[in-house]
Order: C-alpha cells, then sequence, then structure tokens
C-alpha cells in the first residue's frame, strides 16, 4: 500500500488553505475536482436545455454512482440503491420490514436522530416497540419479540464501534440486522458481506466528500423481495410508463430515491474517484492514524477522550462544549459539539495533517 501524498490530497479542497477542518462527521469538505463537475454539468444544461439527452444522462451518472458506492460496501451494484441520504435509507428500511404490533425492534443507546426518528414512526405508527441496551451488548439482548437490530457501524458521539462479529453470526441465525453507516463509509473499511448485515445505510456528503443530499441503501439479496417498497414513483419501475400496474425493478432500484440532479451526481462521482485515485486503504490508514494521533495527545494534556475504536472520529468531554466550538471556530479551527452531551468531536480525514492537530491542540490547550 503506497501512503497518500497528503500535500496533494489537501490541495484538492480549498478550504484547507485557511481552516482547520475537522467537521467530516458533519460535511465533508468540498474539492476543487468536485465543483468543476458539477459546474459542468450545470452549464451544460444552460446551454443544452433539459429534453431526452438530459434524462438518459442523468441515468448514466446515476449508474456510475451506484457502482462506486457498491464498490466501497463491497456489494453489487444490483443491491445498491441511490438515497439523499443515511436517515432516508433506514427510512426506507425500517418502514418496509415486515413487522406488526408487538413486534420490537432493538437499538442501541444514543443513536442519532436520523435513526431515532424512524424507529419513532415505527412505534407510533405501527405500535412496534423499541428497546435500547448499550452498543456493546446490542448482540447479546435479544427479547422474545426482537424482530430486527439496529445500531450504527460507527457511533457518530464517540467513534465505538459495533460489535459486528457477533452481530454477523446474529445475522446468520435469520436475524435482519440494520446498520446506520453514516460515519463509517469511505472513513473506514466496510464490507457488507463480511457484516452479514440486511441493510446498511451511508452517506455521500461525510467522508466521501459528495454533496448534501447523496447517500446509499445496500439491501441483500435475500431481502430484496422481503423489504416492501412503501414509496414509489418513476424510478422504481422497470416499465413506468405500464400505468398502475407498472412492474418494479428487480433490484435495490425499486428504493431509489425519486430523483436525483445530474449536478448532484456529477459532484459525487468527482468527489469519490479523488478519493479513489489516492487508494482507499491509504485513505482509510491515514484517517486512522492520524486520529490515533489526536487521542493520544488530547490523553496527555488531561483531556478526557470517549472510549473510541479504530475509527476517524475524536470526542471529548468538556465543561462548556458550545462555548469552546465557537471560540475554536472563530479561530479557524472546525470542529462539533455534540447536543445533548458534553462532548466536542473532531472528524480526523485523510486530507488533514499534523498541522491541523497542531493548530487544535493549542486551541483547546
Amino acid at each position: 500500500m503506497t501512503p497518500v501524498d497528503a500535500a496533494e490530497l489537501r490541495a484538492a479542497f480549498p478550504v484547507l488553505e485557511q481552516v482547520a477542518y475537522l467537521n467530516a462527521g458533519s460535511d465533508g469538505p468540498v474539492s476543487r475536482q468536485a465543483i468543476a463537475a458539477a459546474t459542468t454539468e450545470l452549464e451544460h444544461q444552460r446551454d443544452a436545455g433539459r429534453a431526452t439527452a438530459h434524462f438518459e444522462h442523468r441515468r448514466e451518472l446515476c449508474d456510475t454512482q451506484r457502482c462506486h458506492y457498491a464498490g466501497l460496501l463491497g456489494a453489487a451494484p444490483e443491491n445498491v440503491a441511490l438515497t439523499t441520504s443515511t436517515s432516508e435509507g433506514i427510512a426506507i428500511a425500517l418502514a418496509g420490514l415486515p413487522l406488526a404490533p408487538g413486534d420490537e425492534i432493538l437499538c442501541a443507546e444514543g443513536e442519532h436522530p436520523g435513526l431515532l426518528g424512524s424507529l419513532q414512526a415505527a412505534r407510533d405508527l405501527r405500535g412496534v416497540s423499541v428497546r435500547f441496551v448499550a452498543l456493546s451488548r446490542i448482540a447479546d439482548s435479544l427479547g422474545p419479540n426482537t424482530r430486527a437490530v439496529t445500531c450504527a457501524h460507527v457511533a457518530w458521539r464517540t467513534g465505538e464501534t459495533a460489535p459486528v462479529e457477533a452481530l454477523a453470526a446474529l445475522a446468520d441465525s435469520g436475524m435482519p440486522v440494520l446498520y446506520d453507516g453514516a460515519q463509517a463509509v469511505g472513513a473506514i473499511p466496510v464490507d457488507v458481506e463480511e457484516l452479514g448485515c440486511a441493510i446498511y445505510a451511508g452517506s455521500g456528503q461525510k467522508w466521501l466528500c459528495g454533496p448534501d443530499g447523496t447517500g446509499m441503501l445496500y439491501v441483500a439479496s435475500a431481502w430484496l423481495e422481503r423489504l416492501e417498497v412503501t414509496r414509489r414513483g418513476y424510478a422504481s419501475f422497470s416499465e413506468p410508463s405500464a400505468g398502475i400496474d407498472a412492474p418494479l425493478c428487480d433490484d435495490a432500484r425499486r428504493y431509489d430515491t425519486p430523483s436525483l440532479s445530474a449536478e448532484a451526481s456529477a459532484f459525487a462521482i468527482a468527489a469519490y474517484e479523488l478519493l479513489e485515485s489516492f487508494g482507499w486503504d491509504a485513505v482509510h490508514a491515514r484517517g486512522d492514524e492520524l486520529a490515533s494521533e489526536l487521542t493520544l495527545r488530547l490523553a496527555e494534556r488531561g483531556h478526557a477522550v470517549a472510549s473510541r475504536g479504530n475509527t476517524t472520529l475524536v470526542s471529548w468531554h468538556s465543561d462548556e462544549p458550545a462555548a469552546v466550538k465557537t471560540r475554536l471556530a472563530d479561530a479557524g479551527i472546525v470542529v462539533r459539539d455534540l447536543p445533548g452531551t458534553d462532548l466536542l468531536r473532531a472528524s480526523v480525514g485523510a486530507w488533514n495533517d499534523g498541522h491541523d492537530i497542531d493548530r487544535l491542540l493549542r486551541a483547546v490547550g
């Protein structure tokens, strides 16, 4: 594995010329290449209009975007739907699961609102119960009415990782396991076949540095016919012109978001291909290395770092996280405070360098 040329990768992101950008867990930095690709698409639409060729081109872009996402997940393209976010993918999946009143979904504590919102809907609209346990115990906490298990692959608050081996064994027994992969896809290696999960939802705008409004949903082959398609539109059908009895696509395209713009897909593709050009193994390794360095140096300075895995998120406790975040932003250092907690979170990517970490450490003391 050839290490990432840090200077070359860093030069692709203009924001890093001035700012220590440590917030890819919210939105990744935007590259020159991605802006150029989106601009080209918009200019073409301005000059050529939007007719048949435009829509054919959009489909081609979506096919490329789908293949890129599938490759990063270790999946076949026919098992991957394009969505607008991790949250939308989770909503599609939980709405489509065959659940009945009294059934239980087991969930890890401290999950993101994007997952909690769909669980709330399942509870309020379908009579499903939701039970929460610690992430580390989730594979060992099934009850008699548990019909699905869901959790983050990487916890959004701390960077803790799910017990994937235990969950894979659980999935082998037939229990559907749904992962929120928002803080994993692009940040750490992901292989849905090894995970054994039924569902995996991920983001395009975070660690893939794509545009807002992009994401992915993996549906295992065994679940393509079992996961109901509760929202249907033009993109859902293999023959949209067939009217009310139009057949659904026979693959994960049946779950596609109704519409993605050409400029968004072009942006997402260019962002992905930039990172891919440096090698995903090297990108993952560099992010992990820098995050580990930040963890060690924060602890050396007496900061209480939250328990985490080998991920790209580093969170530490603060008496005034919101105020510290604002102070850091004023100094050109972008991190996130996590509402409802006393945590500050730095999201460390391969595009960062030691200078970014030094700036953060000097500012927090």
